[in-house]
């Protein structure tokens, strides 16, 4: 007869290795200077988080994603894991473009609003989101450029828009649970 029992199972966050000592990396251009020996040594996009105390200091970083020359996969479930396991309570999202321009796509930004969504509903807020331009030493970081606070802004605007019809409504229609 096969066990029917269920399954216990641990997660644990394991240190693999040091990459600085207790320097505060506050700027964004610290963050690149501490990043960029990282950053720069892959041919293909590298997605990262930092994760950070609640005076913003870093407590690790991790390495979500590795993608191709030109894109990466970025999930959410993938990038809050390690915020969640570190007991982060703000995050520095970072990735790389080989081409060298730091400019974000049309996608980034994409990726970028979900991931605020996400760590808002999580309590986990998003500080900054850097593109590293490869080896070129350029930067574009979206909180320096204001481009954070307008996703945040449109996000908001977004769940207003979609809650307000519901509270309009005042209650007048009855829920009605259906036996199945």
């Amino acid at each position: 007869m096969p066990n029917k029992g269920l399954d216990v199972v641990q997660v644990k966050l394991v240190m693999d290795k040091t990459l600085y000592s207790e320097e505060q990396l506050s700027s964004p251009d610290q963050i690149v200077q501490f990043m960029r020996k990282e950053l720069s040594e892959y041919d293909r996009e590298v997605f990262c988080i930092l994760n950070c105390t609640t005076k913003s200091q870093v407590i690790n970083m991790n390495i979500v994603s590795m993608g191709t020359i030109n894109a990466s996969l970025v999930t959410g479930r993938e990038v809050f894991k390690s915020a969640i396991l570190s007991n982060a309570s703000y995050v520095i999202l970072l990735h790389n473009h080989p081409s060298g321009d730091p400019q974000p796509s049309s996608h980034d930004f994409l990726v970028t609003s979900k991931l605020c969504a996400g760590g808002n509903i999580l309590g986990i807020d998003v500080l900054d989101h850097i593109i590293v331009g490869g080896r070129t030493g350029k930067y574009h970081s979206m909180a320096k450029e204001g481009e954070l606070e307008n996703l945040r802004t449109k996000l908001l605007e977004s769940a207003k828009a979609v809650a307000e019809p519901l509270f309009q409504r005042g209650g007048k229609e009855k829920h009605r649970i259906r036996r199945i």
